[in-house]
């Protein structure tokens, strides 16, 4: 579809070569028929396309209005189109004075009957998220092209490794058969920037999948591929910023599409607390909502209404179009927050069933509360985030399983961390996880130490939230002696031809490596049909004697997650628990598969995890 349009462009711009106007990009590029909100605002952008006025003649199809900004090479225009239109094309004429130069056929796509209430990820999902250039290289033959700036360097940190989307299609049965039911993915669209361009935050073009992954049709069967298989795709999308070499940084649509465009640099202070504080400076939120992120991310004015609906539009398109099941959005709090509320309650009034998870990077449940659906704010501010991304439980976990065990500290640091969640209007709604692609690897954070791991990754699969696990932690990845991002997003072991380690067929694993893996996938399979763990109740009790209990459990179903951080094996009497347990009488320990009789108390291993079972 998108190679028609660029053809039917090329045709129209042939035909009238002798004008002084053309149309270089119409975005966004094609549309679909019924959907929910019938208006429909395209960024028309040529030399001097300004000079000319655009009519539509086309049944049930509307345009209302043609907003002109500072630079001449943009139109806006303004269309409905109404409930009754059906699919195919319709022609834009452009005219000069009475005289038609320039027309330009539009697509009207046919819209999925169930589109409207595709259901979002939940609990009852896990998360893989995954660094596309550092997964697996399955087409060498896009490592190096012409078209862009930086090409494949796989000995440097930050350079291009030639993971890509034929590598992920590869692998979709790696990722079904341990267990994830979702994939995120760190961004895909194109980011021709001359270095550091495989993290993917810093768009080139909204509306094209980098070359160096593959294409938007590959993508989009890569999506398919996965529902297919169970698994559904999770778009991680950036509005706050833009990649310093985006087509429209050299000729902006007006003046105020970037902050601070033609003034001194200012960066984001990053001080989320300004966002909140009722006595804040005006200066100080200002830095931190239009600071530019870094130097080569420029700060995108979502008060701009033009640019708003831009972005609303183009995150719309990649759910219709990709037939996503989730988006995550970056630096959530960074831009303006009328627009975070604009953008989120579009897309879920489009979708009601969708879900969004935002990045918000601060240890305070207070603050990340703020942003979720639902929550009661001293402003009166309202959000339609459905989900956010709970770093408080994260980071109080790192501490919690290396520090000692004190009146707050250790394990007591997790009970008073989830006794945090009064905060959020759905704390079940919470993305959880233990590491991610901005910081150590959990083993790494656990320093290496097998047992701490097994009870960070039994906390997060057992605990309230929706499971996210970072690529490679099924076999133990770390950055050991290096906070580099580059390091941390190593390549998957097996992922490129003549690699001696192969993640994936368990080639040169070490028994530590194999044990791991094992492990994740004995829980992840398990918990795909614990409905318990998805949506059960949830208790916990004050940690004693250095072990923390808490329980998930239902009207049928009993799950008590122990961990255990003591040197030695010890009882644990199981008295305090009665009120929930007292009518089971059997139990099976997930990570052994060993059944047993209850008493009135269990022996737990030393410095590890048990998760129970419990049966009549």
């Amino acid at each position: 579809m998108i190679k028609k349009l660029i053809c039917s462009c090329l045709f129209i711009l042939f035909v009238f070569s002798s004008n002084s106007q053309n149309i270089e990009r119409v975005e966004p590029p094609f549309w679909w028929v019924g959907m929910h909100n019938p208006a429909l605002q395209l960024m028309v952008y040529g030399e001097n396309i300004a000079d000319l006025r655009p009519a539509v003649s086309a049944k049930f199809i509307d345009l209302k209005v043609v907003h002109k900004l500072s630079s001449p090479n943009y139109l806006f225009i303004d269309l409905v189109i109404s409930r009754e239109a059906l699919p195919g094309d319709f022609m834009i004429k452009f005219y000069e004075g009475n005289e038609m130069v320039l027309e330009y056929n539009y697509t009207l796509l046919p819209r999925r009957d169930d589109s409207a209430n595709r259901k979002g990820f939940d609990n009852s999902d896990v998360m893989y998220l995954v660094t596309p250039d550092r997964f697996a290289n399955g087409n060498p033959s896009n490592d190096e092209l012409e078209i862009y700036q930086e090409g494949k360097n796989r000995e440097a940190e930050y350079g291009r490794h030639g993971g890509d989307i034929q590598g992920l299609s590869d692998h979709l049965d790696y990722i079904q058969d341990m267990g994830f039911t979702a994939l995120w993915l760190n961004p895909i669209l194109e980011n021709d920037q001359p270095q550091w361009s495989y993290h993917g935050y810093a768009t080139t073009d909204y509306y094209k999948v980098d070359e160096r992954f593959g294409t938007n049709e590959e993508y989009v069967a890569l999506s398919k591929k996965a529902s297919q298989m169970g698994v559904k795709m999770i778009m991680d999308i950036i509005v706050n910023h833009c990649g310093s070499e985006h087509w429209w940084m050299q000729d902006p649509p007006s003046s105020d599409w970037i902050n601070y465009y033609d003034q001194e640099y200012i960066q984001s202070n990053h001080r989320k607390i300004t966002l909140v504080d009722p006595y804040v400076a005006p200066l100080d939120r200002e830095h931190m909502v239009k600071g530019w992120f870094v130097p080569a991310m420029p700060d995108l004015n979502q008060e701009n209404p033009y640019l708003s609906t831009y972005l609303i539009q183009n995150t719309i398109w990649w759910i219709e179009y990709a037939d996503l099941a989730g988006i995550r959005q970056d630096t959530y709090s960074y831009p303006h927050r009328k627009f975070m509320s604009d953008w989120t309650c579009a897309i879920m009034d489009e979708y009601p069933l969708f879900n969004i998870v935002g990045e918000e990077w601060v240890e305070d449940a207070a603050i990340i509360s703020y942003w979720q659906r639902g929550k009661s704010n001293h402003d009166g501010y309202t959000s339609c985030l459905p989900s956010l991304m709970d770093f408080p439980m994260t980071m109080n976990m790192h501490k919690a399983l290396i520090e000692e065990e004190g009146w707050r500290t250790g394990l007591n640091r997790l009970y008073e961390s989830l006794g945090n969640d009064y905060h959020y209007p759905e704390p079940d709604n919470l993305v959880i996880f233990p590491d991610n692609h901005d910081m150590s690897r959990i083993f790494t954070q656990v320093n290496e130490d097998y047992g701490l791991y097994q009870m960070a990754l039994a906390y997060i699969l057992t605990m309230r939230g929706i499971p996210q696990l970072y690529y490679g932690t099924e076999i133990l990845m770390a950055n050991p002696g290096s906070e580099s991002h580059g390091i941390i997003r190593s390549d998957f072991p097996g992922g490129w031809a003549g690699d001696e380690i192969n993640g994936f067929k368990e080639i040169g694993l070490t028994s530590a490596q194999l044990d791991a893996k094992k492990f994740i996938k004995g829980l992840l399979q398990w918990r795909k049909d614990k409905s318990v763990i998805h949506a059960g109740k949830l208790i916990h009790y004050i940690p004693q004697k250095s072990m923390y209990v808490f329980i998930r459990y239902d009207q049928d179903e009993i799950v008590i997650t122990i961990l255990n951080k003591n040197k030695e094996a010890k009882q644990l009497e199981l008295d305090r628990f009665k009120e929930i347990i007292s009518a089971k009488t059997k139990a099976l320990n997930v990570i052994t598969g060993e059944k047993f009789v209850l008493g009135n108390s269990l022996d737990v291993p030393a410095w590890s995890p048990m998760i129970l079972e419990l049966t009549n």
